[in-house]
């Protein structure tokens, strides 16, 4: 289901993504641990892939169909002009993306196993993407603004609220994912954040810190109820959490809370980079599409599922009809997949826009 032609037609794009710009040298082996001393390790592969979170999830969602836009900086040099030439291949229009010739472009070398990551990143354009990039003029011109990795680019996050109420006044939603806070202070106005964005993206870990809650669901409530205090009755809060091979679950507040909690899909792990901002892609999707929280995260699942069949963030992003197919044979074959849903609507359980703040 694609979202209503009347509504895709009204604006250039479906989904603006504001985000960092970086590719990502991938070392793919069994071994990728490297030993100093000027010894010499062989190992799989070695290539320059898509990287960046907001990158990524841009990749999946033109894949999936949506007419897609991007607002970024990259360096006046070949991991610049690669990052944004790749985009444009895959149909992402990045006319709004701005080359600064006194900053490298940032760039992440990836080691991988397959199951299992580490990343180092050299910042370069990474944290140049400032608010005033994101004009209203731009915001004019699409549906939904997403914005990743924002504790990579601190003057961007810093006036993060303002950014999505500008948004929100220009007719648009809105979304977030974090990702992971290289600083580890899990703070940055994380609270006027979630207030402010219409859908709040994480991972299991990215919750935990955030919420200092180690329970999965305790860490989703925790951020539902900070994120409904002080919002304006009748405006929703969506929390959509990846929860990897475990798949995923998804919040929605309102008079009753409604969730849903799904498992991952049995797929053959070959790297699992980007499989998250495969799963923000898919979510974001249905999301515009105004499908039930539930009907989004099974989108979200597969897609970030079938994301890691391939090496790097977008090579095996699926297209609509492909991740269907893997959703059709998921509820032939789950039971649950095939029952209506962890949980459809739990009334009275959770906080609505307006409430006081509810004890920690």
């Amino acid at each position: 289901m694609r979202p209503h032609r009347a509504a895709r037609d009204r604006r250039a794009f479906d989904l603006l993504v504001a985000g960092e710009l970086n590719p990502d040298v991938m070392v793919v082996g069994v071994d990728v641990s490297p030993p100093f001393g000027q010894a010499e390790t062989l190992v799989n592969s070695i290539g320059l892939e898509i990287g960046s979170s907001s990158a990524i999830s841009a990749c999946g969602a033109a894949r999936l169909g949506l007419r897609t836009a991007f607002v970024g900086v990259v360096g006046d040099d070949d991991f610049g002009r690669f990052m944004l030439g790749a985009l444009e291949k895959r149909g992402i229009d990045v006319s709004a993306c701005r080359v600064d010739p006194s900053v490298p472009t940032g760039a992440s070398v990836i080691l991988t196993s397959g199951a299992d990551r580490a990343i180092m990143t050299a910042t370069g354009t990474i944290d140049q993407l400032h608010p005033q990039d994101v004009s209203e003029v731009l915001l004019a011109s699409a549906r939904h603004l997403h914005v990743g990795s924002t504790y990579l680019q601190p003057d961007l996050a810093r006036e993060l609220p303002g950014v999505l109420g500008r948004a929100r006044a220009a007719g648009l939603t809105t979304s977030v994912d974090t990702n992971w806070d290289p600083s580890e202070s899990w703070d940055g106005g994380i609270d006027d954040l979630l207030c402010a964005v219409d859908v709040f993206l994480p991972n299991l870990q990215e919750a935990r810190m955030i919420s200092r809650r180690q329970n999965a669901t305790e860490a989703a409530m925790e951020l539902v109820r900070r994120a409904v205090i002080g919002r304006e009755t009748g405006r929703p809060f969506v929390l959509a959490m990846k929860l990897g091979r475990d798949g995923g679950m998804a919040f929605r507040s309102g008079a009753n809370l409604e969730v849903a909690k799904l498992p991952g899909l049995p797929v053959g792990v070959v790297d699992t980079t980007g499989a998250g901002d495969s799963f923000d892609a898919g979510f974001l999707f249905g999301f515009i599409a105004g499908w039930p929280i539930r009907q989004s995260l099974e989108l979200a699942i597969a897609c970030g599922s079938l994301s890691v069949q391939g090496v790097g963030g977008t090579a095996a992003q699926p297209t609509l009809p492909e991740a269907r197919k893997a959703i059709a044979a998921a509820r032939a074959n789950a039971a649950e997949y095939a029952a209506p849903g962890w949980i459809d609507a739990t009334a009275g359980q959770g906080p609505t826009a307006g409430q006081r703040p509810m004890r920690a």
